[in-house]
């Protein structure tokens, strides 16, 4: 779906043949594909704590009516639900980048030449490691920054909500890889019990950024695809 031509004000020239593009329905995707990922965060948030809760007996010496089988099932459950989670977040990673390409696209329309780096960063700075703890947040407030009505102001609307996300973002990526290496080298009872404590926490802070990361692309989606309204209803411009 395009966007009827809108000659967007600026003192930049307009990139030939670029149009706008709706970013609505990637992300109507997008937000679905987080919506598993946060199921999957409470399945593993569950799983964890069965776990926590089984050793725990284990530990205090209460092991009357455990059985292998059980213990087996509360491994399963872990596994299974890593799996899940795993599955799901690269289906929805694909298509957010797809989506944050297209909005990026929209930004150029909106303020050609104005941004900070080329459209097609949108798609590689999540491959660089390390600097795709920060580039991509660039990009994103500049596409904030695009989206705004004119005249554009220097802080863009929203910035709280996409600085709160990548926070969320960054340190649930470190705090998850602290708590699997935790969890995979633990030895003894003790150690899984606390370990799979680790681990539901760190599942509660991927499903916040989850969530926050929703509400920026609904946001973001929205900012643009009420400037492309006004832009197209907007007479001799």
């Amino acid at each position: 779906m395009t966007y009827a031509s809108i000659p967007t004000p600026s003192p930049h020239p307009p990139v030939p043949g670029r149009v706008l593009r709706s970013p609505i329905g990637l992300a109507h995707a997008v937000t679905a594909l987080l919506g598993v990922v946060m199921v999957a965060d409470l399945l593993i948030v569950a799983a964890s704590l069965n776990m926590r809760a089984m050793m725990g007996r284990v530990a205090s010496g209460g092991t009357v009516g455990f059985d292998d089988g059980e213990l087996s099932r509360a491994d399963y459950a872990m596994a299974g639900s890593v799996v899940l989670y795993g599955i799901a977040m690269l289906a929805t990673a694909v298509v957010f980048v797809v989506w944050f390409h297209r909005v990026r696209q929209n930004a150029e329309v909106f303020a050609p030449g104005a941004l900070s780096r080329a459209p097609g960063w949108a798609i590689a700075c999540w491959f660089i490691p390390v600097a795709n703890l920060w580039i991509p947040r660039s990009i994103a407030a500049d596409m904030l920054w695009a989206a705004q009505p004119e005249p554009r102001s220097r802080a863009p609307r929203h910035r709280g909500l996409l600085n709160a996300w990548w926070g969320a973002w960054v340190w649930a990526i470190v705090f998850d890889r602290y708590a699997s290496r935790t969890y995979d080298d633990a030895q003894g009872v003790e150690a899984v019990r606390d370990a799979a404590g680790l681990v539901a926490v760190s599942a509660g802070f991927d499903l916040l950024a989850a969530l926050l990361a929703i509400l920026f692309v609904r946001r973001l989606t929205a900012a643009q695809h009420e400037k492309a309204l006004a832009g197209s209803a907007a007479p001799g411009r």
